[in-house]
């Protein structure tokens, strides 16, 4: 069964790199352009299998994003990458604490991406 995969970012260059990178690997994948607009694809019924999310983005932040995620009912278990140009070990950790699975620097290179997406969704 195809893995769906939801990525959250602001930038469409970054969106579509992700996109296309996962979608040549055999996932399906979902975009939104910041937590807000992923939070209403959620809650209108999208389940995807991993959500890679930026931190830093108009309206609702990627630390929000994960935050009003782990409250909803069915996604609590539900992995979480951040794809974020942050390197502060501070932001990490509050991502940790909140409920994120991973977190990813940018730039990050296809093969490495789809080699992480991986391990966080066995059988993948």
């Amino acid at each position: 069964m195809t893995k769906t995969i939801l990525i959250v970012d602001d930038s469409l260059t970054m969106t579509m790199s992700l996109k296309s990178n996962l979608e040549l690997n055999g996932f399906k994948v979902e975009s939104a352009g910041d937590g807000l607009q992923a939070l209403t694809k959620l809650k209108g019924g999208l389940k995807p299998n991993l959500i890679i999310t930026d931190i830093n983005m108009p309206r609702m932040d990627g630390m929000e994003l994960i935050r009003q995620i782990k409250l909803l009912p069915g996604f609590r278990f539900i992995p979480i990458l951040t794809l974020t140009t942050e390197s502060d070990p501070k932001k990490r950790d509050e991502s940790k604490k909140l409920g994120a699975t991973g977190w990813l620097v940018k730039p990050v290179s296809g093969p490495d991406l789809v080699r992480i997406v991986k391990q966080v969704l066995p059988g993948a």
